[in-house]
Formats: C-alpha cells, structure tokens, sequence
C-alpha cells in the first residue's frame, strides 16, 4: 500500500534528512512569501487564553505561533503512549542519573551558556542577552522525542522533565536576576508551560494505551503504535515548517544573524551533550538511560526563554529565542544519529529496532 510505504520511509531514520531539509525549506518560503517576521507575535499560552476569552486575533503570524503548540503535542503524544507507568516508578529510583542531569542543568549549563555567550558575543548586547536567557532553562518537552527517535529511556526522560519543570520555577527567577540582573517576568509561565506541553500529552498518551491495549491486548496495539510513531515524525517535521516560517523573510535577509547565533549554540549542545553521554556510559549506565541523561541535560526550554524574552525584553532579545530553536532542532538530531551511530562500539549493544527499543527499559546496564 502506497500509505504504508510512505509510513515506512517517515520512520527510516536515513529519510529524516531529507523530510527535514523539506520542512525547512517549506518553512523558509512561507515566511519569505508573507514576511512573517514583520508581525507581533504572541506567545502561545497567552494566545490560547486569548482564544477562551474571545479577544484573540487570528493573524497569520499568531496562528502559526499556535502552530508551535499544535506540532509540539503531535510530537509528543505518540511518545507517551509507550510508557507503561511501572516504567516511571523504576526510572525515580534513578538517583545517580537524577543527580548527573540536577548537575549538568543547574550547575554547569546556564554557566557555560554564558561563558560561550561572551566568547562569541558583545557582552551587554540585546544577542548577547538572549543566548544567556536561552541557557538558562532546562527543556521541558523535545527532549523527550529526541530521547524516543535515540530508543532511549523514554519513561526515565519524563520524569527528569517533570524534576526539571518543579526546580526551574524555583531557580529561573534566580538565575536570571544572576546572570542579567533585574528581570521582572511571570514564574507562572513555567508552570503553565508545564501543563501545556508535557501534561497534555501524558494524559492523552495515558488514555491511548489504556483503550488500545483494553481494546487490541499489547500485540496488537503494537501495530496502531505504528501509525502513531509516524505522527510523532509528522509533528517534528510540521514544527521545522512553523518555526522556519516564523523566521523565513529574516533568514533570506540577514542569514549573518542565524550564523551569529549557530556557532556558540552548536558548540554548546555538542559540547554538553557528548560530556553528559560519555559520563553516563563512564558511570555504567546502559545505553537507554546514557542517552536520556544527555538529552535532557542539554536540550534548553526555548518556550519558556521566548515568553520571558518577549514580556520582560525588547523585540531584540526576543529575536535571539526565536532563532535559537532554528538551530537547536537541526543539531539535536543530529545528536539523535550520533547516540544511535555510537551505541554498539560504547555499550556493546546493537542498534535496536522501534519495537525492541520500545520494550521495558532497564536501568544500569549489564556487565558480566
């Protein structure tokens, strides 16, 4: 069937280039057709509760904003529908892979971040102030789909999402007032951010499996699964169009400022990412929980840098959260094809299959 073999290329990771070049190109045009950026945009959560309240205008800068939200939970969604939630029990009690991201987010990340910030970056300047703001937050969503597209611990990288969310409502507020001095902004936008793309998600994902497997038993829910990890690709390649919109006029542009930017990004998601990899692989971690520790040690919540930088920053600052996704989800993936290329020669373990992988995690690996 022609459906399904479209079905197959989406999940052959050595497709995903060129579907992703596609998104970005398409995303590109669009924007450079309609000048996207030349419109205010709103951030997501304040345009949903504008949608309840009736006051929302349905701009095509703002729906495309909305857009963000809509691929995020398309993304998502599938993920979560392969936790089993005795997984979650056994992924708390995790401590030395809790420890290692609680390590590397809060006590190196936003550091490093700044560090490379003024390396690259006039200290002071609006760019400079939104490559620290982006550093600041630990991500609270796509990390969990690049951990799924590496078969790594899926159920172990959403409880380090859920640590991270509690501890960045605490730690945002100080680390920002710390590293770019006063900075007035609503910490609720953590945890509405939280709600949105993370608990939406489990819920529904939560729900799907229980009727699914109710319905069909395990087997053969394996095999409406299969339509569902597609979603999860659609949803990844629907984001890289809007993001790409949202920014194609500026590209075409000035393609100075995404170099600008990319540089010091890049350096630091490879730098963070392989330090936190090859720790976990040190410590004797197998290869699902390595990976899930190196995601969510250096994916950064750019939803949450982009809403601060728009309510309590100029138009400016913002620009630098809006590119920083541009460049975060290309090299992320990247990552997702390095932790899947080194996984036989570093944890002796051959690359596993979407069903094998999606099997029960352990959580140290085995030595003989």
């Amino acid at each position: 069937m022609p459906g399904a073999k479209f079905l197959e290329k989406l999940q052959n990771f050595k497709s995903l280039p060129l579907f992703v070049l596609i998104s970005m190109v398409i995303g590109i045009a669009v924007g450079k057709i309609y000048g996207i950026s030349n419109f205010e945009l709103t951030p997501p959560i304040d345009a949903i509760i504008a949608i309840f309240q009736g006051t929302y205008t349905f701009s095509l800068a703002n729906t495309l904003a909305l857009g963000v939200v809509v691929g995020l939970f398309l993304m998502m969604y599938p993920a979560m529908t392969n936790i089993k939630f005795e997984d979650l029990g056994r992924a708390v009690k995790s401590p030395r892979q809790l420890l290692v991201v609680l390590f590397f987010n809060f006590a190196i990340a936003p550091f490093w971040m700044l560090l490379l910030a003024n390396w690259f970056l006039e200290p002071g300047s609006d760019f400079h102030t939104g490559l620290v703001l982006y550093g600041l937050a630990p991500c609270i969503a796509m990390v969990i789909i690049f951990t799924f597209l590496s078969f790594g611990n899926t159920a172990m990288a959403i409880v380090l999402v859920a640590m991270n969310s509690i501890l960045q409502m605490i730690l945002i507020p100080v680390y920002a007032k710390w590293l770019l001095g006063e900075v007035s902004f609503d910490v609720w936008l953590v945890a509405e951010s939280v709600v949105l793309y993370l608990g939406l998600p489990l819920v529904a994902g939560f729900f799907t499996r229980r009727w699914g497997v109710k319905k069909y038993g395990e087997a053969g829910f394996k095999k409406v699964k299969t339509y569902l990890d597609s979603l999860s690709i659609i949803g990844l390649l629907f984001t890289l169009v809007v993001m790409f919109a949202l920014k194609g006029d500026l590209i075409v542009a000035e393609p100075g400022i995404i170099l600008k930017l990319a540089i010091p990004m890049t350096l630091f998601f490879w730098s963070i990412f392989v330090v936190v990899y090859l720790t976990g692989w040190k410590l004797g971690f197998n290869y699902k929980d390595a990976t899930a520790v190196a995601f969510n040690s250096t994916g950064r919540d750019f939803e949450i840098a982009i809403a601060i930088a728009i309510t309590a920053f100029n138009p400016t600052v913002a620009l630098a959260t809006v590119v920083g996704p541009l460049i975060e989800v290309p090299v992320m993936l990247v990552l997702v094809w390095f932790a899947r290329a080194s996984q036989q020669r570093l944890f002796g373990e051959a690359s596993a299959s979407m069903e094998s992988a999606l099997a029960t995690p352990t959580t140290e690996r085995q030595t003989v």
